[in-house]
């Protein structure tokens, strides 16, 4: 399983909306600027987010975009699969077709190490990113979110 950049804009994109949000909607022009990001790629982004219900939109004069839900309620997990990351470490995709339509000789080990990195970031939500918890992650964060 490789986190490819679809994943991780998108949580940075959220915790970025989050931080940004003092109860008024965040537009992504900002997010763009702040975090770096194509406008059209984060547009994309946020239409998957807000089809699962993550974030909501709010058109005309100072809209933009508002998190849909408490922040101990969305994990990093749930921002992954909404702009439909895998997380997966298996080559079969988790059928137990590996090889020659049945599981290869490891299949259980990245069956296992799938479910390990989905309960870990299951585990974390945007309010322990942004206001405590594992403090590397905090601090990974705080690196991924600084203007360059």
């Amino acid at each position: 399983m490789r986190l490819t950049t679809k994943g991780r804009f998108a949580v940075t994109a959220m915790v970025d909306l989050a931080i940004h949000s003092d109860g008024a909607p965040v537009t992504l022009a900002g997010v763009s600027e702040r975090q770096l990001i194509s406008l059209s790629y984060l547009e994309q982004l946020f239409g998957r987010l807000r089809r699962h219900g993550l974030v909501e939109s709010v058109r005309g004069p100072g809209g933009g975009y508002c998190i849909a839900k408490p922040l101990d309620q969305i994990s990093v997990a749930k921002i992954i699969l909404a702009v439909d990351e895998p997380l997966d470490a298996t080559k079969c995709g988790g059928k137990a077709n590996c090889k020659a339509n049945g599981p290869c000789l490891t299949h259980n080990l990245w069956t296992d190490l799938t479910d390990q990195i989905y309960s870990y970031l299951e585990s974390i939500t945007l309010d322990q990113l942004i206001y405590g918890g594992d403090a590397p992650v905090r601090d990974e964060m705080r690196v991924m979110l600084a203007p360059a």
